[in-house]
């Protein structure tokens, strides 16, 4: 799977609330081909999924430890955290912030840990709900995606909660399935 993902390949992996398109988040190619698969316009960027706090650096994240331990206190959990970057990636699509997060999935997390950080975006088409059944992902996306990690389904329910940390104090940008009390 590492190598299918490292070469554009994009997978369709289950979350703890949907499932998600997985793609190399360095990888422009694999970061285009998911927004040509959505139908959505390519400007802006993806989440990645991570597995490990060393995973965070790789993905070049700035920000203090401090501050990190406040969102490894609450994580593994779906909420995906805005922060500074050092250097635009793929996924971050020039801008020099990047949303991450550490997912609630076991299995995921695994997985992750064997790939690498991956993009996390919800698996839909432009203006559709997100999906959370394996079967609909089939019908609807086989000849489009690589690889489809049958998790069976997802809860679905609220997509993950968005929180911008490059502000004092933190921002709700979505809220979602986890209810971000503050700091």
């Amino acid at each position: 799977m590492r190598l299918l993902l490292r070469h554009g390949g994009v997978a369709a992996v289950p979350t703890e609330t949907f499932y998600a398109f997985a793609a190399d988040p360095f990888n422009p190619d694999s970061v285009e081909r998911i927004f040509e698969i959505k139908g959505r316009d390519g400007g802006d960027p993806l989440p990645v999924l991570f597995a490990n706090r060393s995973d965070l650096d790789l993905l070049g994240v700035s920000a203090d430890p401090a501050v990190l331990d406040i969102y490894f206190w609450i994580w593994p959990a779906p909420l995906t955290v805005v922060f500074p970057i050092r250097a635009p990636i793929a996924a971050s699509r020039g801008l020099s912030t990047l949303g991450v997060r550490l997912p609630a999935s076991r299995k995921l997390r695994d997985l992750l840990s064997a790939v690498g950080p991956l993009t996390g975006t919800s698996l839909n088409r432009s203006g559709s709900s997100p999906l959370s059944d394996p079967d609909a992902i089939e019908a609807g996306f086989r000849r489009e995606i690589a690889l489809l990690v049958d998790g069976g389904k997802t809860p679905g329910g609220l997509p993950s909660t968005l929180l911008d940390a490059t502000r004092d104090p933190p921002v709700v940008l979505r809220q979602g399935a986890h209810a971000w009390l503050g700091r």
